[in-house]
């Protein structure tokens, strides 16, 4: 098992930036795919971005491209995301979920919650215009 804590988010400007955190124990995460995945009120959860267990591969949603970066860390088992030129549109809970990786690419499944089987608690992220 693999347990995910999230961490770092808050209430910030829009144009500022936030580094979320995704910490694992349990398991080393160095195994794993983590993505990152947002629900903001009254929306289904949807896709921000992903990186493979190895690095050699990231994925990202149109809306945050060139905006979010994600990242890994495998010697201290976390999983980052640092979101840049925030707007109120990223007001959102953000998840962190991991899935064993593989050594073929999955493309488009990333994008699908179903994917992952670990899934963290979540933590706000509220952008004020």
């Amino acid at each position: 098992q693999v347990q995910l804590v999230e961490s770092g988010g808050g209430l910030v400007q829009a144009g500022g930036s936030l580094r979320l955190s995704c910490a694992a124990s349990g398991r080393t995460l160095a195994n794993y795919d983590v993505a990152w995945f947002r629900q903001a009120p009254g929306k289904d959860r949807e896709f921000v971005a992903t990186i493979t267990w190895s690095g050699r591969s990231i994925y990202y949603a149109n809306s945050v491209k060139g905006r979010f970066t994600i990242s890994r860390n495998n010697a201290n088992n976390t999983v980052y995301v640092q979101m840049n030129s925030l707007k109120p549109e990223d007001t959102a809970v953000y998840y962190c979920a991991a899935t064993v990786g593989t050594d073929y690419s999955r493309g488009s499944l990333y994008t699908q919650e179903s994917m992952y089987d670990y899934w963290g608690q979540g933590t706000q992220v509220t952008v004020s215009s």
